[in-house]
């Protein structure tokens, strides 16, 4: 129900309906007040958000808007349990999801990202975090019709003066053959085969994580010897964007060897933040410096134009549109170049 009331020379109208958020809005004249007050009452009894210039009162929590972003990408884009998204949104959640969102501060941002930082997360990492963090704010927003403090606006400055978010830089590492062995091997004796099997794949395809935990046996195609990657990301492709992709050389018996689970009919059929963490416990335990498990993708890319492939049959591997993205992830030795004349 609506109440109008004055406050300081002016009045203020305020609707209540169970299920929904609380409106709020202050007018000079009353008849203004009881007017607004009736059209968002029509709305709420319609069902649908008020449409206008509306401020919710009380608080709307990070974790709610987190909440009603999900349900809006459902329409358009589903966050995939193992998308980067996912995960953004799950740190956002955790570390901030029981502050106001109406009443974010640069203090709430500038202490997430310390927690990150804690946690491993690199500046590029951070920054993808803060960037997501920005992105539902304007997006359920604006259709929630809440008047959000640009707290990520008014934080990046700061956050950036600090070294807390900055961008990625490039990465030139790679696993040398041995410290390859060396992970393949302490994975199969400590953790089991499947793992070892996993980061061998991924430098043999030039995968992500993601994409490699998502393949499925029936999107095998053994006559061709490809494999379909659903959904495989794509800036520009935002619904859909599934390509079939040549499994090349021993890629594609690694794929075949892997056990069937019942009920699971994915070929690895592990978590992908276990993997992580089981490629972590490998290279601490063997004294191996900054090597990340997303440097497989490096090797793998790198691995293929040392092959001979020409940019565009690498890129028909790796799913990448430019050159500029592509060059990224190719870390070529200058002394390979010998061998073209051996």
């Amino acid at each position: 129900m609506a109440s109008i009331t004055q406050v300081n020379g002016k009045w203020r109208a305020l609707v209540r309906r169970k299920g929904f958020p609380s409106y709020c809005k202050t007018f000079p004249v009353k008849a203004q007040a009881l007017a607004w007050a009736t059209r968002i009452e029509a709305d709420l009894g319609s069902g649908h958000v008020p449409a206008g210039d509306v401020v919710r009162g009380g608080s709307y929590s990070v974790r709610e808007l987190i909440q009603e972003y999900r349900k809006l990408m459902e329409k358009t884009r589903p966050i995939s349990d193992k998308s980067n998204t996912h995960y953004m949104l799950k740190a956002l959640d955790l570390h901030l999801g029981h502050l106001d969102a109406l009443r974010l501060t640069v203090d709430d941002l500038v202490g997430f990202c310390l927690v990150r930082r804690e946690e491993g997360a690199g500046p590029y990492t951070v920054n993808m975090d803060v960037s997501k963090l920005g992105t539902v704010m304007r997006y359920t927003g604006s259709f929630l019709r809440l008047q959000l403090p640009d707290a990520v606006g008014m934080a990046r400055p700061v956050l950036k003066h600090m070294g807390l978010i900055g961008a990625g830089g490039k990465r030139e590492r790679r696993p040398q053959e041995d410290e390859l062995a060396r992970i393949l091997a302490w994975l199969t004796e400590n953790r089991g085969k499947v793992y070892a099997d996993f980061v061998y794949f991924a430098a043999l395809t030039a995968m992500r994580r993601s994409e490699i935990c998502g393949l499925l046996r029936a999107d095998l195609d053994p006559k061709k010897r490809l494999v379909l990657i659903r959904q495989r990301k794509d800036p520009r492709t935002k619904k859909t964007n599934d390509q079939w992709v040549p499994l090349l050389g021993e890629s594609w018996d690694v794929a075949l060897a892997q056990p069937v689970v019942d009920g699971d009919p994915r070929i690895f059929t592990v978590h992908p933040q276990t993997v992580s963490k089981y490629f972590k416990d490998a290279r601490v335990a063997l004294g191996i410096p900054d090597l990340r498990l997303h440097d497989m993708r490096h090797e793998g890319t790198s691995r293929l134009f040392e092959d001979g492939y020409a940019i565009q049959e690498v890129a028909l591997v790796t799913g990448h549109k430019k050159w500029e993205t592509l060059k990224r992830y190719t870390n070529l030795k200058p002394e390979d170049l010998h061998k073209r004349y051996e």
